[in-house]
């Protein structure tokens, strides 16, 4: 809440010196003004007889009174003067003691104390200063929070990225440590300890490979090869590439599309990827469920997307984690499902390259991962308030 500026003693002090000293100045300056011109009229009796004249020639309202006093006239007039340059005066130096309390706020400010704001109301133009400098303030500490935020994920990336490789990394070192000590009896333990170090090698490569991508697609400048083509036939191809995994699950794959053909512009093997991931996902962490849809739709300018399962349903407070690097729904870091925790965050980056949006909804009946998709390259679509 905007106050005004709390004068200190002292400054009041100066205020009052300021005027005394300005009325004192005026009143010598009137003084010595009248004393000129009373000896200027004195000696010149043409001057006094003009004077006389105006006097005598000049008259106010309907009683015809006239000026019989010049000096009363001209001291009134220098006392209106007086007052004015008085309360000019006064008026500078009360903004000059403004501009050196907001002076002593920057100052307060610069020293560290950033969550402060200069809550001055002062005069016009300093009030833009002031609305300026707050903005300023503002914006600094945003940027040094986010900053911060960035040092933090830069940390987290190296910490996780440390523990998936160090524990499939022990494995490989621990089995080919037992088979250079020779400590196997046969070759069938040999067999087994270089399959299992040959299979947590294939986990460290997916996993860099993954943060490989992630990477690249971070970048705002990642080249696209941009072309036009139908979404729904995509949709298709997708679902019988996985139709045979989707089987051993006991799963079906269904796509829909309205219109169909859907025709849209985008990177289609950056897209690919997507779908991909997701349908891995579904297929992996869906268990239980016994479908996976596929289903596009045109609205507007955008295409949208569902992939969709009947799996287990995802629990509120992770929905909106599901996109950050790393992030799994179980509590527990291990392997087990095989996934690095970068898909759903390359997923994000891909689509945030094509001027659009993802997110996801859950209900026990049916957890969606929905797209949203510029049809034309180049529009850039807003996350709708619901779906931040």
């Amino acid at each position: 809440m905007m106050e005004k500026v709390h004068l200190t003693a002292k400054e009041k002090s100066e205020l009052l010196v300021e005027g005394i000293v300005t009325v004192i100045l005026l009143l010598m300056l009137n003084l010595a003004v009248v004393v000129i011109l009373m000896q200027m009229i004195q000696g010149n009796q043409q001057l006094e007889n003009a004077i006389w004249g105006v006097k005598s020639g000049v008259t106010f309202g309907s009683a015809g009174i006239h000026i019989w006093s010049w000096r009363n006239l001209f001291i009134a007039l220098m006392g209106v003067a007086d007052a004015a340059v008085v309360y000019w005066r006064l008026i500078r130096r009360y903004r000059q003691m403004q501009m050196r309390h907001v002076i002593a706020e920057l100052h307060y400010i610069a020293d560290g104390h950033l969550d402060h704001r200069i809550s001055f109301e002062v005069n016009t133009d300093l009030q833009k200063v002031i609305a300026s400098i707050n903005a300023l303030v503002d914006s600094t500490v945003k940027s040094m929070e986010e900053e911060r935020r960035i040092e933090q994920s830069k940390d987290e990336l190296i910490t996780n990225v440390s523990h998936d490789i160090r524990t499939p990394l022990t494995s490989i070192i621990g089995y080919l440590g037992l088979i250079e000590d020779r400590q196997f009896r046969s070759e069938d333990e040999l067999l087994k300890y270089t399959h299992t170090a040959y299979l947590k090698a294939k986990q460290m490569k997916v996993l860099v490979e993954d943060l490989f991508e992630y990477t690249k697609v971070r970048q705002t400048t990642t080249p696209l090869n941009i072309l036009s083509f139908n979404m729904v036939a995509m949709l298709e191809q997708l679902a019988a590439s996985f139709e045979l995994e989707a089987a051993h699950k006991g799963m079906t794959i269904s796509v829909s599309g309205k219109p169909n053909p859907l025709m849209m512009e985008a990177d289609t093997e950056k897209l690919g990827r997507v779908f991909n991931n997701l349908i891995v996902n579904a297929l992996k962490y869906g268990s239980g469920g016994k479908h996976i849809w596929l289903e596009a739709e045109k609205v507007g300018s955008e295409a949208i997307i569902h992939v969709a399962n009947d799996g287990p349903e995802i629990p509120n407070d992770a929905l909106n984690q599901l996109f950050d690097r790393f992030y799994r729904v179980e509590e527990s870091r291990s392997q087990e499902t095989g996934g690095t925790g970068l898909g759903l965050a390359i997923a994000q980056s891909i689509v945030a390259l094509h001027g659009g949006y993802i997110y996801a909804e859950s209900t026990p009946e049916r957890t969606s991962f929905v797209m949203h998709l510029p049809l034309k390259m180049g529009a850039t679509l807003s996350p709708h308030e619901e779906t931040k």
